[in-house]
């Protein structure tokens, strides 16, 4: 009795004051109501009180008049209907049968990236959409003069005449099986001018009836809206997940409770796969107990060891650095050698060397990708971190390095196109000699890195895995079998997917159809990842949560598109545009054709606009909104507090019961 009754002391303090109390009385009231609405079995009662609940129902029904009777029976006839269409639009999901049969053979971490790719897959669809709709289809339409349709294409303004020559290197007469395939590895020849690349459309107006159609206020704002559309779904989707990994993250005693009671899979069908999660399960809980010794061994450090971790430490990092920087390097050199080369390679029309130095930065990239990982995985072994932090480390090197990568390969081309040595610029502002079209030259390096990704995959799945499948099945020599099945890395393959979408998203605005290219790459990783997963590799040593990687992809994900918005920002709003192709020819940079659309606006509208984007909005504008990012910095502590009571209330409550179980047992021991 005295410990029931120092529980019940403490229960008004965690239930709070009076006003929380209202409030809590008040959500009953409503609780109540809306137990008049919600059918019988939705309620979460035994069967006795939903025959009460039930029967109450049908009492207030009779009291009812025919008005409210029709309500409630349309509302119920409405909310089937709903559910049946929603049902039967889970048929429709795309791959829903192969994930649901990865999840059951696999368990939920491998089914978290299939799902990841599923999610690329339509928003790379999406992102096509938007920029076909608004961009290539109203151009389509015009030129074939559909809807009373014409089109005014655009007049160089004030610009010198050696500033607008560009000819494309379009293939002329007899043309070669082999100049159409290197045409195809390349974005050259007959695809620079197609729809693909920003250089085609030359277009200022679209004229459908009397309506005048903007394409190049139209075109940067569907670069805009898609660029918006992927953050707020990223964002929507990662804080879904950010509440599934806030659950798990707990105290050890709280994630060692939930391995044993609530670590099991039961989407697993298969034997096989039960008895890996069965290891992976026990690998866990080693782990934990690893990295509960690791940190007691850390707090019994002494100064020396402590010394000398830190100073190898510092010295593995510089290591890191200088691998980097070498990676940077080479990158920078090799596109400055493939931008020069290039063209000199094809007036002397040497096939193969031209499609080798191409390439050249796309293959140093990918090199960079591959050997970085490696490097840091064996780098990380001395350096004496938890396993956990460990894998953390190791996936944001792999982040930097390969994201980093597409950052310095931009950082050439503009220092390339903005190279202003002995008066190169002067006319055009941007070196017009050797990039004449560069908005086309940059949509071209993407749609290379992202053919060269795509063949590098598929290379590796064909001449790599499956020919190690069939050497360990098939040849017992001591080292084939001790190199054994490779294992499926989530991490190496996210990675590997996130990093062509940051290519996608930056190459959209140089490549309008880019988006398209890589839908149907990603149509067919899927397939070729299936494949590879179930004949060739084996699911990893070491699983990732489903909950926990889901929110680690999104992440990285949304890392990727921040890293999109900065060349994108520059190439729109720094660089001046070309003035021989693209939409952009009589404005200095792409930015300029907002405030020339607002000034055609009245002025009242111009008024507003202008006022909005000086600094007497701004200011007052970032005050407020940092009030109310503190504000609610403020509530998710007070949530935080609440939470750690309400825990503190179990702990209280699970004790309270030992209790009265002790005393029950004492009292039927000796009656």
């Amino acid at each position: 009795r005295r410990r029931r009754g120092g529980t019940q002391e403490r229960r008004p303090a965690l239930l709070g004051t009076a006003g929380s109390r209202g409030t809590a009385a008040r959500a009953l009231l409503q609780d109540r109501d809306e137990r008049t609405d919600r059918p019988a079995r939705e309620h979460p009662k035994c069967m006795a009180e939903k025959r009460i609940i039930r029967n109450s129902q049908q009492a207030d029904t009779e009291h009812l008049s025919r008005w409210q009777k029709w309500r409630r029976t349309s509302s119920k006839s409405l909310k089937k209907a709903l559910s049946e269409i929603k049902g039967l639009s889970s048929y429709l999901v795309l791959w829903r049968h192969d994930i649901h049969n990865i999840e059951g053979k696999f368990g939920t971490g491998i089914q978290s990236y299939f799902s990841f790719l599923r999610f690329l897959v339509l928003l790379n669809f999406i992102i096509f959409i938007l920029m076909f709709s608004f961009i290539t289809l109203p151009i389509i339409i015009s030129k074939y003069g559909v809807f009373n349709s014409t089109v005014a294409y655009i007049s160089p303004k004030n610009i010198d005449d050696i500033c607008t020559i560009y000819e494309p290197s379009g293939n002329k007469g007899l043309v070669y099986f082999y100049t159409y395939l290197k045409d195809l590895l390349s974005g050259t020849g007959f695809l620079e001018v197609t729809y693909l690349f920003y250089g085609y459309y030359s277009i200022d107006a679209v004229w459908i009836s009397m309506m005048r159609y903007n394409l190049p206020l139209a075109y940067l704002l569907a670069t805009f809206a898609y660029l918006a559309l992927s953050f707020l779904w990223i964002i929507k989707r990662s804080v879904e997940g950010f509440r599934h990994n806030l659950v798990h993250d707990a105290d050890p005693f709280q994630s060692y409770c939930n391995k044993v009671f609530a670590g099991w899979d039961f989407c697993i069908t298969d034997p096989n796969a039960a008895r890996l999660k069965y290891r992976s399960l026990q690998y866990e809980l080693q782990t934990d107990l690893q990295e509960e010794k690791l940190k007691q061994k850390i707090a019994e450090r002494t100064m020396k060891e402590k010394i000398r971790i830190y100073s190898l430490r510092i010295f593995i990092n510089i290591i890191v650095i200088a691998i980097l920087s070498g990676c940077f390097y080479s990158i920078y050199r090799v596109t400055v050698f493939s931008q020069e080369n290039s063209s000199v390679s094809i007036r002397n029309d040497t096939r193969t060397v031209n499609l080798l130095v191409q390439y050249l930065p796309s293959i140093v990239i990918t090199l960079a990708n591959f050997t970085g990982p490696l490097i840091f995985s064996f780098l990380i072994r001395f350096e004496e971190y938890t396993p956990a932090f460990e894998i953390k480390l190791t996936l944001l090197r792999c982040v930097f390095v390969r994201l980093a990568n597409i950052g310095v390969l931009l950082f050439s081309l503009w220092s390339q196109i903005s190279d202003c040595g002995s008066d190169k610029c002067k006319p055009c502002g941007y070196n017009y000699k050797l990039y004449p079209c560069w908005e086309s030259d940059v949509g071209q390096e993407m749609y290379k890195l992202m053919i060269f990704d795509f063949i590098v995959i598929l290379a590796v799945a064909l001449f790599v895995d499956f020919p190690r499948k069939l050497l360990v099945t098939h040849c017992s020599c001591k080292l084939i079998q001790w190199f054994g099945h490779k294992e499926f890395d989530i991490s190496d393959n996210v990675l590997e997917i996130i990093y062509g979408q940051t290519i996608c998203w930056i190459g959209t605005f140089f490549s309008p159809l880019l988006p398209a290219i890589a839908t149907i790459k990603y149509f067919i990783i899927f397939y070729v990842k299936k494949i590879v997963l179930i004949h060739t590799r084996k699911p990893a040593a070491r699983p990732i949560r489903a909950s926990s990687s889901n929110f680690f992809f999104l992440v990285v994900l949304l890392i990727g598109l921040l890293l999109a918005f900065v060349p994108l920002g520059v190439s729109i709003a720094y660089i001046p545009s070309s003035k021989a192709c693209g939409l952009f020819r009589n404005f200095n940079t792409s930015w300029e054709v907002i405030p020339d659309t607002i000034l055609q606006f009245p002025i009242g509208l111009q008024q507003f606009f202008f006022g909005i984007a000086s600094e007497a909005f701004a200011v007052p504008f970032f005050v407020i909104l940092c009030i109310v990012m503190f504000y609610v910095i403020a509530l998710a502590r007070a949530h935080k507090r609440v939470v750690e009571q309400l825990r503190e209330q179990l702990v209280l409550e699970s004790r309270d019961k030992m209790f009265l179980i002790r005393k029950i047992a004492e009292a039927q021991r000796y009656p």
